[in-house]
């Protein structure tokens, strides 16, 4: 006979904020999705017609100038941004208007921006590789796609932290769910594959 909890584990406890640009996605312990299994995005955009964003904590052994052959030797890794437009290449910064055109996201991140200024930068050695993070892909919501995920408890809402966002590593997403109260350091300790346990 087993002990009844006095919470849904899997349920979002509190108020979950709304969707916004430069707000991060915490994904749930189980959602076994390749792209977003365990996963962390900023959201670039938000508006009635839908989202954008990038996963922040899925590395590719494989630095930029590797995937773009006119693209100066630059020591930066690179990102599954995610399942859409996979033979594309992004890129959040924090050079500002230094890169015409960038979309301001939060604080001193911007995203994208004119590609051919960004490379003159850094073969001027004016961009350190940690001013910019290069992703394959991006991940994208139709118009309330996303609420709908959000209400079905795939992800937990928060304000993202900005001066971690250019240093996130894989192991944000633990990291984001510690700081976020006792039930989500349980999410963040929940074993990947319960069956395996």
């Amino acid at each position: 006979m087993g002990i009844y909890l006095d919470f849904d584990f899997l349920k979002i406890e509190h108020e979950n904020p709304a969707p916004k640009q430069g707000r991060i996605l915490i994904s749930e312990p189980l959602l076994s999705d390749t792209y977003f299994k365990r996963s962390v995005i900023l959201i670039t955009e938000h508006s009635d017609k839908g989202s954008v964003g990038f996963v922040l904590n899925k590395p590719v052994d494989v630095p930029v100038n590797e995937l773009l052959s006119d693209f100066p030797d630059f020591n930066s890794k690179v990102y599954v941004g995610g399942p859409v437009a996979k033979d594309t290449i992004h890129f959040l910064h924090t050079l500002g208007e230094l890169v015409p055109d960038s979309v301001h996201v939060i604080d001193d991140i911007y995203w994208g921006g004119d590609f051919d200024v960004l490379k003159e930068l850094i073969n001027e050695s004016i961009v350190d590789y940690s001013q910019v993070r290069f992703f394959l892909g991006y991940s994208g919501w139709s118009a309330n796609q996303l609420e709908t995920e959000i209400e079905d408890n795939a992800w937990l809402v928060s304000e993202a932290d900005s001066s971690k966002i250019m240093s996130a590593d894989k192991d944000i997403w633990k990291k984001t769910l510690n700081h976020l109260g006792k039930k989500y350091k349980v999410w963040s300790n929940f074993p990947e594959n319960p069956a395996m346990n």
